[in-house]
């Protein structure tokens, strides 16, 4: 379901218009149809590839064309409301969006990376019974705008933008982007396809598409789409290995099963042109977590290029489970690994900040639940 938003009146931002409607805004503001798409590129430049926010600063226009841009565009991104920094590193940004909403974004440094988990709704529909994300109600789907500025401030506050005529750097602080934060983003595809395809732009932020995942509850309509409009690497928040048990974590599944979901993703390396698919399985303590799931898995799906993320569940204020125990997950791992799968147990970052995966919720919205009336939610 897409939630519509009233955008506001006045100058249009140019922060997540395509490059296409870029171009026709260009047109309509008054550039001459002869220098539009030179001027798309210039404007595209400065925005994506140097940060720059004024349009003073865009020093290969004319004063007369700067000024055209400055009566008719404004250049905005959400705006970060607070930043904390867990003991590790990582990084959460609570973030407000047009109409006062918030959510919530996160970084994670690592040696060999940096990834920024961002949102592409506020709240979510999905109502997954260990997310912390899915006890908030959906408010409203994300613009390409907000998506991408998501990127975009996170670089700001990493400081790295480009210096135009410094020496070129090549190393990236933030290398990766995954859509794993609030909300589901097949149900808002359009918006998260147009951040995404700017996101990859090579003039721009320049990402490569396999620096990208979409994680996904099994939105199977949408699949197929994502690998053909958005090309980018996929993970599928699995969590079961039967229907009764997904049922219950994942209601989607009530939608769109194990199997239908299965024989969709078959075909989603061949589509989109990647090695595998991600396979996310949180360990939930005498939930999904012997050896017999861990052999159900492996059978279900045969076949499919995977590796299996085990991710040991974030607890957090009224969660309806518990963590699995350290040798329970190390022995479901086994059985992963010898069955030829790549089984890495996910390290919980960002846990003294409430910024784990499942954890996200914005602030304003983090009300407490009692456990009671979660678990009754979640049919448990």
């Amino acid at each position: 379901m897409t939630i519509p938003r009233k955008l506001p009146e006045g100058p249009v931002n140019l922060v997540g218009l395509t490059r296409p409607a870029l171009l026709e805004a260009l047109i309509a503001a008054g550039t001459p149809e002869k220098q539009a798409k030179m001027r798309l590129n210039q404007v595209w430049q400065w925005l994506y590839h140097w940060g720059v926010r004024d349009f003073a600063r865009m020093t290969n226009l004319s004063k007369d064309y700067r000024a055209l841009l400055a009566d008719n565009f404004i250049i905005e991104l959400p705006e970060i409301v607070s930043k904390q920094v867990s003991s590790d590193g990582t990084r959460k940004y609570l973030v407000r969006i047009a109409g006062g909403h918030e959510v919530e974004v996160v970084y994670i440094p690592e040696t060999d990376r940096g990834t920024l988990c961002i949102s592409s709704q506020v709240g979510c529909t999905l109502t997954c019974s260990f997310c912390h994300t899915g006890t908030q109600k959906l408010v409203r789907n994300l613009t390409p705008g907000e998506i991408v500025g998501q990127i975009m401030l996170a670089r700001d506050d990493l400081g790295e933008w480009p210096v135009p005529g410094a020496p070129k750097d090549e190393t990236r602080l933030l290398s990766n982007v995954v859509l794993m934060g609030m909300g589901e983003p097949l149900y808002n595809f359009d918006n998260v396809r147009d951040a995404m395809k700017i996101a990859m732009d090579p003039e721009g932020i320049s990402l490569s598409r396999r620096r990208i995942t979409l994680s996904t509850s099994g939105v199977v309509p949408e699949i197929a789409k994502c690998a053909e409009e958005i090309g980018c690497l996929l993970a599928v928040s699995f969590h079961a290995t039967t229907d009764e048990v997904r049922d219950k974590l994942v209601p989607i599944n009530k939608r769109w099963n194990i199997e239908t979901l299965l024989n969709t993703l078959r075909d989603y390396p061949r589509l989109s042109n990647s090695e595998r698919i991600t396979f996310e399985y949180v360990m939930l303590k005498e939930v999904n977590d012997t050896d017999a799931d861990a052999r159900r898995l492996v059978k279900l799906i045969s076949g499919i290029p995977a590796k299996i993320n085990l991710i040991p569940f974030n607890e957090w204020p009224g969660a309806p489970y518990q963590r699995s125990e350290p040798d329970r997950i190390r022995a479901f791992a086994d059985v992963v690994y010898k069955a030829g799968y790549a089984s890495p147990i996910r390290t919980p970052r960002g846990e003294d900040i409430m910024a784990a995966c499942g954890q996200l919720k914005s602030a304003t919205e983090r009300a407490r639940k009692s456990r009671k009336e979660i678990a009754q939610e979640a049919g448990l």
